[in-house]
């Protein structure tokens, strides 16, 4: 992914390889990859040492997010391609992104014991239980994605200091994601108008020489 910076103190960014944005932000999960592994093998370290893990992995996505996630939307926006494209393209990352985060504190609800973290605040008959209990991931992938887009249905509450940053954190992502979109495809729209004018720049004097 080439990145040029340049312009008389002001900077433009252009992604020229815009593949390569979209194979790289799932790298994101690489180090909760091998946790879950760890976690999967049954290595007694990362339960011996839950809450430091848990609260790393909150302070990793949220810096990763800010830094690169977001960061990558914005270089995006940048893009030289035609307006319609560009837009095409800032839509799948929001997508990809969006995927990527509630993933991400999926896997951590999973890691962590979805059902030590949170607290079932509904009436469910012990056969329902039954089966939400034994399918602790698809569990874990809901309340994240309730708590990612802000539904707030109150039906699995944090039981304690680690779930309650967790969410808190997922919740400000979430709002702020949809914010940073809306914000990104008004500037990628700006940004074509003013690519399109510093292109008419250059091309009048040619013109102009032609036709003299």
């Amino acid at each position: 992914m080439l990145i040029k910076i340049h312009l008389w103190g002001r900077n433009i960014r252009y992604v020229k390889d815009i593949k390569l944005v979209f194979l790289v932000l799932p790298l994101v999960l690489l180090p909760l990859v091998i946790e879950l592994w760890m976690h999967m093998s049954g290595m007694s370290f990362i339960e011996e040492h839950k809450k430091f893990f848990l609260g790393i992995d909150i302070l990793y996505i949220v810096l990763a997010r800010f830094a690169l996630l977001d960061t990558a939307l914005y270089l995006f926006s940048h893009s030289s391609h035609t307006t319609n494209r560009t837009i095409i393209h800032i839509v799948l990352l929001y997508l990809e992104i969006t995927v990527i985060t509630i993933l991400y504190y999926a896997i951590v609800f999973y890691i962590f014991d979805v059902f030590s973290l949170f607290h079932l605040n509904s009436d469910f008959t012990p056969e329902n239980l039954a089966m939400v209990k034994a399918h602790d991931f698809i569990t874990a992938f809901y309340i994240s994605t309730v708590t990612f887009t802000t539904l707030g249905s109150g039906d699995w509450i944090p039981q304690t200091i680690h779930a309650m940053l967790a969410v808190s954190s997922e919740v400000i992502l979430g709002i702020i994601q949809g914010g940073v979109f809306v914000a990104i495809l008004i500037y990628a729209h700006q940004n074509r108008n003013e690519l399109l004018r510093e292109e008419s720049k250059h091309l009048a004097p040619e013109f102009k020489q032609i036709n003299e």
